[in-house]
């Protein structure tokens, strides 16, 4: 990814709610699979990690995004940003020119 697509993808992010929250049990099975049938509705999700999750922010985010196939746009605080473009070319929302 381009340091140009990763901006982009940035400021998509910014208006995004999240859709994932990662609470006290840290990073379960079932958040993985939520995470993953999110990025293939949206391609580009916010995750919100709990003040209570016990686990490391960075650590956390970098495994699920290995876990569900897609790429770490950003971690601010809190906040993860992740995006796993879709299979199909036609399926895809955000296109790079």
């Amino acid at each position: 990814m381009t340091s140009k697509e990763r901006s982009r993808l940035m400021s998509l992010a910014q208006t995004l709610d999240p859709v994932v929250q990662v609470g006290r049990a840290g990073l379960t099975p079932e958040i993985v699979i939520s995470a993953d049938e999110a990025l293939a509705k949206r391609e580009l999700i916010k995750i919100n990690i709990q003040k209570n999750c016990l686990e490391d922010h960075k650590e956390l985010a970098h495994t699920l995004a290995e876990r569900t196939h897609s790429q770490l746009v950003q971690i601010i605080g809190s906040k993860v940003v992740l995006y796993r473009p879709a299979q199909n070319i036609k399926d895809r929302k955000i296109l790079f020119s």
